[in-house]
């Protein structure tokens, strides 16, 4: 049994990156995700960006550089303090978030196909207790 749930968590997770990976040939990192995220309802300021994700401004100016190379987000100085730099999704940055939705909802479609509603509620409850955990345990490794 233990076997069995250690191959299928594997073969899922496998699975989930694989699908993942069909919509990031850029290969960005879930950081550098996440910053998108951030921006995709508004621009922002680095200081903001650095505070929400709970990064380092140095952390956060190498994964900023990235996405600017990969032309995902420009940066301007703000409008209301030239000293500061306003971050925002370019229109490829946008397409790249379209995109992953898009794919979030295939992956969601697939899910009602397979299982009941009973199935769904109990798969929801077993899994967010084990993302529960896992969180948990990277944000305490990270402090």
């Amino acid at each position: 049994m233990a076997q069995d749930l250690y191959n299928t968590l594997m073969n899922l997770q496998c699975e989930l990156v694989a699908e993942r990976n069909l919509v990031n040939p850029e290969q960005i990192s879930w950081l550098q995700y996440d910053i998108l995220n951030i921006l995709q309802p508004q621009a922002s300021r680095p200081t903001v960006m650095s505070r929400q994700l709970g990064i380092t401004q140095v952390k956060l100016s190498k994964n900023l550089k990235k996405l600017r190379e990969l032309d995902y987000i420009t940066q301007t100085p703000d409008a209301n303090d030239r000293r500061e730099i306003t971050t925002a999704l370019t229109p490829k940055g946008q397409q790249f978030l379209s995109d992953i939705a898009t794919k979030h909802r295939e992956l969601y479609d697939k899910a009602c196909k397979v299982w009941s509603k009973e199935e769904q509620q109990q798969f929801m409850v077993q899994a967010n207790k084990l993302i529960d955990l896992l969180r948990k345990e990277r944000i305490a490794d990270d402090q």
